[in-house]
């Protein structure tokens, strides 16, 4: 449906040309348009057959064309930038115009175009307007910014920001030089560190845009096709205006930002800031991601060294930056993201509308919530009322977290939950589309379940439901391509991140845990402690350390997953003993939930201690270590080898359909590091022939744990077989 509605409002190709014959270029041109209305050009980017306009060669070669014209033209006094395509301004750079480049150099020079042409409307005597609605994202902002003027409709899908240090890449255009002269410097390391996005109303409080148009309501034509009417004549005022000269596009800064950038002019006051922020940045990527780092270094080149200095430097370490492993990594997981989110099996027949969720726990809730929250009517259903209010409860909670982040407004809060109905019986579920079940975690009967029904199919969710983005849905050879369809939709409907996967035993991210965790017990066994263990996985990369991921997930459920794994794998899911989880469970060490686990948890304590009642555990199953395998990289390569080891055997046997699922479901789904990309994109970079090696090591201590499985060894001995080509 959602394509069908954007492209109807769009106007159509030839309509923004229909009052300017002067040009013959004009009739080739595809992605940019102007037209003039009185002494006013308004240029219209519209990049065809694309929901997003983004920064292509094509798109910047007619830009540059249609500007050099107004620039010669001497009946126009002033230029206006804006859309066709409702909802969005310019969403980036064309990723794969930059994946497309060989070289550092390439890149380099794609970077120092965009600069010299954005220079060239920043220096232009004829002053030029940003008409912004919708997503003004990466180089979209930086040709915001170096326009003179900026006015946003204060619309919810009006956000802007540099997202390129998501991509490993930073600001390529000048953004790096002209953002912190326009909001200052805390802010724009801010936005340039985070990726953050920005909505129309802060972006006025900061500076980054000049004037706010209210969204219009629905007339004879669409809200948004009025909207974006509106938006063009105010802009075109205020361009005649600038040119007139009774505007001013200088803008009056409060107080607390004059003090700000007093103290920025002095060289101390910054390496201060430098300082912190480099510090805070280290602290939070381990050194593992080059681009924010490089980030800092060339907004202090170009506050130091002067502005030539500053945009050189830009353009050489965006160029340096798109050539890394880490770059094509997140580059990868950016593609294989927009995959998922698209349904491989089609439209459903019937379009979920009504769901039910049976079981109002953590789970059942989060479910309830993250549905409600996109216009699903929702039944929640609970056996006992305790549990229900609880459940109702914690939907409250996650959206009124909403109301105080000022996302949403209270009666936008209280509409969505006049979508969601308690109760205790089944009344009303006939009216239901889909039923979703959240009672038991107990694989074998979830597993039992789906080999019998053909309409029934199993959606996997993370917790928590509202903040992890991952859906794993699982099909077997009964599952009909329509609910795999419908339930593929609900998923996409709910903002998740959708893999698809056969049925089996731990389908497959579970499945993936299980041999790491079984290895994370093995190495505490080894008498390396929590803490330790905790260290030396987040410096590979992983976001939670691997003792603290035991305990948020919960001791007793790793002992399920070990315990059922380990009789459907046998001796390949070895390793630890399930014992040491079995009397933790005993002493009530649960993790996170119980207070404790492998560590204390106090409310409000930030640095937790190590639960001194688990030394007596970890002595009583303490086995001896082996020196040979155990220095700080062996057990880092230890945990991932198995963990690699096991995603391949899942794409040999079918499980997955695809690597890239594979990844996505990993990074996602269980913080795979990010930076590798994924355990198929690490198997290419790392070299599925010295993963191997690796595996032979260690299985020439401990045995069939780390037997490498068919695929990877078909790897290893083709040098030229990739995962992802």
């Amino acid at each position: 449906m959602d394509a069908v509605a954007t492209s109807r409002a769009m106007p159509r190709p030839g309509y923004a040309c229909r009052n300017v014959s002067t040009s013959q270029a004009l009739q080739t041109r595809t992605h940019v348009s102007y037209d003039i209305k009185g002494d006013v050009a308004v240029v219209r980017f519209n990049t065809p057959n694309s929901k997003v306009n983004t920064l292509s060669r094509q798109l910047n070669a007619e830009f540059t064309d249609v500007m050099n014209e107004i620039w010669a033209n001497e009946a126009v006094k002033s230029a206006v930038l804006i859309s066709s395509k409702p909802g969005s301004f310019i969403a980036g750079a064309d990723i794969d115009m930059i994946e497309a480049c060989k070289s550092a150099q390439e890149v380099t020079q794609l970077s120092q175009e965009g600069q010299k042409m954005l220079e060239k409307i920043e220096q232009s005597p004829k002053p030029v307007v940003a008409a912004i609605s919708g997503s003004c994202l990466g180089g979209g902002l930086e040709v915001a910014i170096a326009c003179h003027y900026r006015i946003a409709t204060k619309d919810k899908k009006t956000i802007l920001g540099t997202p390129e240090v998501l991509l490993g890449l930073l600001p390529g255009a000048g953004g790096t030089q002209r953002l912190p002269k326009m909001v200052g410097i805390p802010s724009a390391f801010d936005m340039m560190l985070t990726g953050r996005n920005i909505r129309a109303d802060r972006a006025k409080k900061m500076g980054l845009v000049d004037q706010l148009v209210d969204p219009l309501g629905p007339g004879v034509k669409t809200p948004e096709a009025r909207t974006i009417e509106y938006l063009e004549e105010v802009a075109i005022d205020f361009a005649r205006g600038l040119a007139n000269r009774t505007v001013s596009a200088k803008r009056s800064k409060g107080l607390m930002q004059k003090i700000t950038d007093y103290a920025m002019a002095l060289p101390f006051v910054r390496q201060q800031v430098y300082k912190t922020v480099e510090g805070k940045v280290q602290k939070q990527t381990k050194g593992l991601y080059p681009a924010p780092l490089k980030i800092i270094e060339v907004v202090k080149t170009g506050l130091d060294q002067g502005r030539d200095a500053g945009y050189l430097t830009e353009s050489q370490s965006f160029g340096q930056l798109a050539m890394t492993k880490e770059s094509k990594a997140l580059i990868g997981l950016y593609h294989g993201q927009v995959r998922c989110k698209k349904n491989k099996f089609g439209t459903p027949k019937r379009e979920v509308k009504t769901l039910a969720v049976l079981g109002a726990g953590l789970m059942g809730a989060g479910i309830a919530q993250v549905s409600v929250d996109k216009g699903l009517k929702t039944i929640l259903k609970d056996t006992a009322q305790k549990g229900l209010d609880r459940g109702q409860q914690q939907v409250f909670k996650g959206l009124n977290g909403k109301v105080k982040k000022k996302n949403l407004t209270s009666f936008e809060r209280d509409s969505i939950l006049s979508n969601l109905t308690g109760q205790l019986d089944y009344k009303g579920f006939e009216k239901a589309d889909m039923v979703i079940e959240a009672v038991f975690e107990d694989i074998n009967i979830k597993h039992k379940v789906l080999k019998e029904v053909e309409a029934v199919i199993g959606m996997h969710y993370f917790s928590p439901v509202d903040k992890m983005q991952l859906l794993e849905i699982i099909t077997t050879d009964k599952t009909s391509e329509d609910t795999a369809a419908s339930a593929v939709a609900v998923g996409l409907k709910q903002g998740k991140v959708v893999i698809v996967v056969k049925d089996g035993p731990g389908f497959y991210t579970t499945r993936c845990l299980g041999p790491m965790l079984a290895e994370v017990v093995r190495v505490l066994q080894e008498g390396i402690d929590p803490k330790k263990v905790d260290a030396i996985s987040t410096a590979f990369g992983f976001p939670v350390g691997a003792a603290t991921l035991i305990d948020e997930v919960g001791v007793d459920v790793a002992m399920h997953v070990a315990e059922d794994l380990g009789k459907a794998f046998g001796e390949r899911f070895g390793g630890g003993n399930v014992e040491l989880f079995k009397l933790m469970v005993q002493k009530g060490f649960l993790g996170r939930k119980a207070g404790k686990g492998f560590y204390v948890y106090q409310e409000g304590v930030k640095n937790r201690s190590v639960n001194s009642g688990m030394d007596e555990i970890l002595a009583q199953f303490k086995v001896p270590a082996r020196p040979e395998v155990c220095t700080d990289e062996d057990i880092q390569m230890r945990l991932v080898t198995r963990f690699v080891n096991e995603a391949a055997m899942c794409l040999q046997e079918g499980i997955l359909s695809n690597p890239m699922e594979g990844d996505i479901g990993a990074v996602f789904g269980l913080g795979f590091p990010p930076c590798l990309g994924g355990p198929f994109r690490y198997a290419d970079s790392y070299g599925a022939k010295q993963l191997v090696d690796k595996l032979r090591k260690y299985e020439a201590v401990y045995g069939s744990q780390f037997t490498p499985c068919q695929l990877l060894l078909d790897h290893a001995n083709s040098p030229g077989k990739k995962f992802h080509q």
